[in-house]
C-alpha cells in the first residue's frame, strides 16, 4: 500500500540542519498532479515573483510561454516532452516553457548569464508557488527543436526547462514503478562540506 498525498507531502519536508525559510523546506517536485485548476490570480502571483528575480544589468531576459490545459499552447508544449515525461506531466493543469534572450538589449552584446538569470526567475516561481500550496516540477527532458518550431520562438532566445505546475495528486496515480519509488522517497541533498569550498576540493569552515 502506497502513501497518501498528505503523507508524502510531510515526508518530503527537508530535514534542514539550520533554520531556513519554511517555503524552502516544503518545496519539492512531485510527478503526481491532481485535476484541480490553478486560478488566474495565483498564476499572476507566481509570475509576479519571477518578475522581481535578479538579472545581469537588470536585463530580465526571461520569457515564459504559459500553457493552460485545453489550449493550443499547452498542446504544443506537451508535444515536445519526452515520452517518459508525457506519462505524468500531461496531468498537470499548467505547462510553462522558459526562454531567455541571448543578447543584451542596451548594446546587443552577448549575455553570458541569460540562462542563469532564467533559472533564477524559475526558482522564484517554484518558491512562490510552494508558498501558495501549488506544486512545480521542472523538466529538461524535451525536444527543443520541436518546441521552438511549434511555438515559433526566435533564434535569439535559448530555451530553458519546461515546468509542470498544479496541485499535488495521489501517488497511486503513478503507474510507473520508478516514478512511484521516487515520489514516496525522502529528499536528500549533498552536505554543505561538499558544495561550499574555501579552495577547490577544500571544504570551507562555516563555524
Amino acid at each position: 500500500m502506497t502513501l497518501s498525498a498528505t503523507e508524502v507531502e510531510q515526508l518530503k519536508h527537508a530535514p534542514a540542519t539550520e533554520e531556513i525559510l519554511p517555503v524552502v523546506r516544503v518545496r519539492w517536485s512531485p510527478r503526481s498532479f491532481s485535476d484541480r485548476a490553478v486560478s488566474s490570480a495565483d498564476l499572476r502571483k507566481v509570475f509576479e515573483a519571477a518578475r522581481w528575480a535578479p538579472s545581469s544589468f537588470n536585463e530580465q531576459p526571461w520569457r515564459f510561454i504559459l500553457g493552460l490545459r485545453n489550449t493550443d499552447a499547452y498542446q504544443k508544449i506537451g508535444s515536445a516532452l519526452a515520452p517518459f515525461n508525457q506519462q505524468w506531466a500531461l496531468k498537470a493543469p499548467v505547462l510553462i516553457l522558459g526562454a531567455a534572450k541571448t543578447h543584451f538589449s542596451h548594446d546587443n552584446k552577448p549575455n553570458g548569464f541569460h540562462i542563469f538569470d532564467l533559472g533564477a526567475a524559475s526558482a522564484f516561481i517554484t518558491l512562490q508557488a510552494a508558498e501558495l500550496g501549488i506544486s512545480t516540477h521542472q523538466m529538461a527532458g524535451y525536444d527543443k527543436d520541436v518546441a521552438r518550431e511549434a511555438l515559433q520562438i526566435p533564434d535569439e532566445f535559448d530555451l530553458g526547462s519546461i515546468m509542470a505546475l498544479g496541485y499535488q495528486g495521489e501517488p497511486s496515480s503513478l503507474t510507473n514503478e520508478q516514478m512511484l519509488k521516487q515520489e514516496i522517497s525522502p529528499r536528500t541533498r549533498k552536505p554543505l562540506s561538499e558544495i561550499i569550498l574555501s579552495a577547490w576540493g577544500e571544504p570551507a569552515k562555516l563555524d
